[in-house]
């Protein structure tokens, strides 16, 4: 069941717009829980724009979560057209996590 997770239900076939501010401070108030729905709904966006981002699964998996995570921010590499490589946005999430993760999303509101 989990292996057949379907990103598309996440988020759809085209990028939403979010408020980088929500993906700032929302983490806070919902225990971070929004951020693992912000992961997972831009992945299924980006996956549907034609970026190969491997199973959620692997978000959960001691180490293999960090190649989950690099094949995410390749995901921001090629949905962005190269306007943020996929080393920065790893670099953005992985060192400074919210205020990464909303630098991230106005660089994915200007695709939107």
């Amino acid at each position: 069941m989990i292996a057949s997770l379907n990103f598309e239900a996440f988020g759809g076939f085209d990028m939403t717009k979010r408020s980088p501010a929500a993906v700032l401070l929302l983490p806070f108030v919902t225990f971070f829980i929004y951020s693992l729905y912000w992961l997972f709904a831009t992945a299924g966006e980006m996956k549907a724009k034609g970026a190969e981002i491997p199973s959620a699964i692997l978000a959960f998996i001691p180490i293999a979560n960090f190649i989950y995570l690099w094949k995410w921010s390749k995901g921001v590499e090629h949905v962005t057209n190269g306007s943020m490589s996929g080393g920065t946005a790893f670099i953005l999430l992985f060192l400074l996590g919210n205020i990464g993760g909303a630098v991230i999303q106005s660089k994915l509101n200007d695709v939107a």
